[in-house]
């Protein structure tokens, strides 16, 4: 079984597609999907199918979904193994559970590849953590179960994961810029700060960027901006660092040379106390 969360949901099994159309059995399976090996327990998919809100037949309509989604499940795995589908998905005291290894699901394959980059990026093998970021953010296919109806509980899990795809996206960004690739993520920067108007590092890592590709007056400008609106929208002014960062350009400051900057640490923190 192959299952893919991070974009559209799909899971297939010899070829065939199990997802089924109907919303209700779609949140079961991607809640399942995201936690293989582990029992996800009643109360926790009827909040996320039902919210508060639950109707009395809660638990029958819900052991309906789960009979569904083992029905496609059987077909796909075929004639030759039967009872394998209650194997796969299978009852436990309390709970449901999909036992298929973690690697089957995208997500996991992901957070693998990320804590592998991040070793490699504190032991400043700038290389090696670029290429694996970007292993795990070419696994993403879309925002995270962008088809599937979201209750209070996958809700929760579609926003980790964002963070965590804008977080490894930056990390990578420090990577390339610690290895010298100024020029190449500019283009990506100034989208990035556009979508995060109020986003700190990401304006750091576009400051550095433009500073090193020679252009000191619109990296200075992308500072004044994140400045002002930080002013005018929250009252507050950016932090120590990122003022630190700023004085460090007006006073052309070595350590922002690609050859002379630390190697174990990123872009914002250049200039942390």
């Amino acid at each position: 079984m192959k299952i893919r969360v991070l974009g559209p949901l799909s899971a297939d099994v010899n070829g065939m597609s199990i997802v089924p159309t109907a919303g209700k059995p779609r949140q079961i399976l991607a809640l399942l999907a995201l936690y293989p090996g582990r029992v996800m327990p009643v109360p926790t998919l009827m909040e996320e199918i039902w919210g508060t809100e639950l109707p009395q037949s809660a638990l029958t309509t819900l052991q309906t979904y789960i009979l569904q989604l083992r029905r496609r499940l059987g077909t796909a795995m075929g004639p030759g193994e039967p009872g394998a589908a209650k194997d796969v998905l299978a009852t436990r005291h309390g709970g449901y559970l999909l036992q298929i290894p973690a690697d089957a699901v995208d997500v996991h394959a992901y957070e693998r590849l990320v804590s592998e980059g991040q070793h490699a990026f504190e032991d400043g093998e700038d290389e090696l953590a670029a290429s694996t970021y970007r292993k795990a953010l070419d696994l993403w296919q879309g925002p995270a179960l962008v088809d599937v109806r979201v209750g209070p509980v996958l809700e929760i899990e579609a926003m980790r994961l964002e963070e965590s795809r804008l977080v490894t996206r930056e990390r990578r960004i420090d990577a390339d810029l610690r290895l010298g690739r100024h020029a190449e993520v500019t283009a990506e920067l100034t989208e990035l700060i556009a979508r995060h108007p109020e986003h700190e590092g990401l304006h750091s890592q576009a400051m550095v960027a433009l500073y090193r590709s020679g252009r000191q007056a619109a990296a200075l400008d992308v500072y004044h901006r994140l400045r002002r609106r930080l002013v005018e929208e929250l009252g507050v002014e950016p932090s120590p660092q990122l003022q630190r960062l700023h004085q460090a350009m007006l006073t052309v400051d070595p350590q922002l040379d690609v050859v002379s900057g630390p190697r174990r640490t990123s872009t914002f923190d250049l200039y942390a106390a």
